[in-house]
């Protein structure tokens, strides 16, 4: 059964050419809001807190500060209003989720950034 489903989306869903990333990078992610008849597109800048899964199940939640309020958003990457993906900076960060990061404030909440 499990090879059959694995068949099936190797064969029938497309998966898009996305840059890699991992937790601790700050990325912007483009996608497209309908509303009604209108299509726009919106972008979502934040840090990676996570990437689970793996093939066409895999996902990807990024968090960002909005004022005072911390905002987390999963995106999966084969999610057709997925338009383009774009690293910021790349971050220095020992673990592969980050969940510790949601707790700290101020400076304590700054990420290295890795030289390449």
């Amino acid at each position: 059964m499990e090879s059959l489903v694995k068949y099936i989306q190797d064969e029938f869903v497309t998966k898009k050419e996305f840059p890699e990333f991992s937790a601790g990078d700050t990325i912007t992610v483009y996608y497209e809001i309908r509303e009604g008849d209108k299509v726009r597109t919106q972008f979502f800048r934040g840090v990676v807190i996570q990437r689970k899964g793996t093939g066409t199940s895999e996902t990807f939640t990024i968090r960002k500060m909005s004022g005072t309020i911390g905002v987390e958003r999963i995106f999966p990457v084969n999610l057709p209003a997925l338009q383009k993906i774009e690293i910021n900076k790349r971050g220095k960060v020992r673990r592969a989720r980050i969940y510790y990061f949601r707790g700290l404030t101020g400076k304590k909440a700054r990420i290295k950034e890795r030289r390449n």
